[in-house]
């Protein structure tokens, strides 16, 4: 490495809160060019103080900050300063999926290969999923489509990026926590603009997690000034701006039909001992594999004031035996009046599934399908909770996080499964169809 110590010396003697840029890089005109390229890289530096991380003891650090803020550079140099100081020597980048961690977190303009010096320069081999440094150090890819693959690994570092909008939050942390198992301090960096997810929220609260927050106008001197004119234009002082600007994590989307605040008023710790219904509903994935959609399995009673009561959420990403062996389960265990399975792509699969895994018990079954956008068939079932008449029976973070964040205006990808088979078995519910199909 082409650093001096007369060099490492000057430099070590500014405060880092004095220097600015452009100041840098008047100094560095004037320097030889070899300490002029040592300078280049000189990160600590450059960094604002909310882009440096947090002293003391800390697990994680949860850098929650508006687009444009410089997150994605600030994860990359952590990562560099892990491995250049021999601090880590395997870890885990985890992104929403295998593209984002390719072209943003490895190959984006802020990533792993923009930022690093040509003497510390990592080998990234895409079909490995794995980047290599000249020191042994190792970092691979995991995508939160498929956390399961972060069964069996283990690490000394993670970085995080963009966790608010992965696919299976809480598996692929839960996941990752288990392989942060190396060395004395295993850490991970968590880089991302905030949506109402639960995760994100029980994990700023914890007290082993840093959080530092920033805004999109922190990092104004590095981007267009007509970006900037433009945001404050169209988004300054509403929902959108308060969370994808000044990274305020709020409670719920804005387009969103349910409100947080309905269902902890509602919610209580025990069901009545007699209602007068209860249903089993099922939306079913298309497909059974890593990066299926979950099937959506809620159970939900009515009593005889007309109150709904959810009493449980058994959804997952699961094969059809699967799923059908659960939803019987809750059949039995909730003693309920019948199953309500949506049948627009499953066709008669539902029936004939369910009929297999009940290894030859007689149940009820009803068919639905849906004939209306999702939004038109759950508004009747958000006027209820509205009202205070549907009660959570416990806490079901999963579902109450898709019930107050999708938006039809949402990503095409992300397919509210478990807030669609809540909506079946409310719906069903209203109706108080009496229709009885054998099965």
């Amino acid at each position: 490495m082409p650093h001096t110590h007369s060099l490492n010396t000057r430099l070590d003697s500014v405060s880092q809160d004095a220097v600015r840029l452009d100041a840098l890089r008047a100094v560095g005109q004037l320097l030889p060019k070899h300490e002029r390229t040592a300078l280049e890289y000189r990160w600590p530096l450059v960094a604002r103080q909310n882009q440096t991380p947090p002293n003391g003891l800390w697990t994680a650090w949860i850098l929650l900050a508006g687009r444009g803020f410089g997150k994605t550079r600030t994860g990359a140099e952590w990562v560099r300063s892990q491995v250049e100081s021999g601090r880590a020597g395997r870890i885990a980048l985890v992104a929403r999926t295998p593209a984002e961690i390719r072209d943003t977190m490895i190959q984006g303009t802020s990533g792993i290969l923009s930022i690093s010096p040509p003497w510390a320069m990592p080998e990234y081999e895409s079909t490995k999923r794995k980047l290599t440094w000249p020191n042994g150090a190792t970092a691979f890819l995991f995508s939160s489509y498929e956390p399961d693959q972060l069964r069996g690994p283990q690490f000394d570092a993670a970085w995080c990026d963009e966790l608010a909008s992965w696919k299976y939050p809480r598996d692929t942390w839960d996941n990752l926590a288990f392989a942060l198992r190396l060395g004395s301090d295993p850490r991970c960096v968590v880089t991302t603009t905030p949506k109402p997810v639960a995760l994100l929220r029980e994990l700023v609260a914890r007290p082993d997690v840093v959080v530092t927050r920033g805004t999109t106008y922190d990092n104004e001197d590095n981007l267009a000034p007509s970006f900037y004119s433009q945001i404050r234009a169209q988004y300054e002082g509403t929902r959108t701006g308060r969370q994808e600007i000044h990274a305020d994590l709020l409670d719920q989307s804005e387009d969103a039909l349910w409100e947080r605040q309905w269902i902890d008023e509602a919610r209580l710790k025990t069901a009545p001992e007699s209602l007068a219904q209860v249903v089993v509903a099922i939306d079913p994935a298309v497909t059974s594999n890593a990066r299926s959609d979950e099937t959506g399995i809620v159970v939900a009673g009515v009593d005889s004031d007309k109150h709904y009561y959810v009493l449980a959420d058994g959804s997952g990403r699961m094969s059809p035996n699967s799923w059908a062996e659960r939803a019987i389960a809750l059949y039995d265990k909730h003693s309920a009046d019948r199953i309500i399975g949506e049948v627009n792509n499953g066709g008669d699969l539902v029936k004939e599934v369910l009929r297999t895994a009940s290894g030859g018990q007689t149940f009820r079954y009803v068919s639905v399908n849906a004939s209306r956008g999702k939004y038109a068939r759950a508004e009747p079932v958000a006027a209820l909770y509205e009202q205070g008449k549907v009660h959570h029976v416990g806490t079901f973070p999963d579902l109450e996080d898709q019930m107050c964040t999708w938006t039809p205006k949402g990503p095409a990808d992300v397919s509210p499964d478990r807030m669609d088979a809540l909506v079946w078995a409310i719906s069903q519910l209203i109706n108080r169809r009496i229709t009885k199909i054998w099965v």
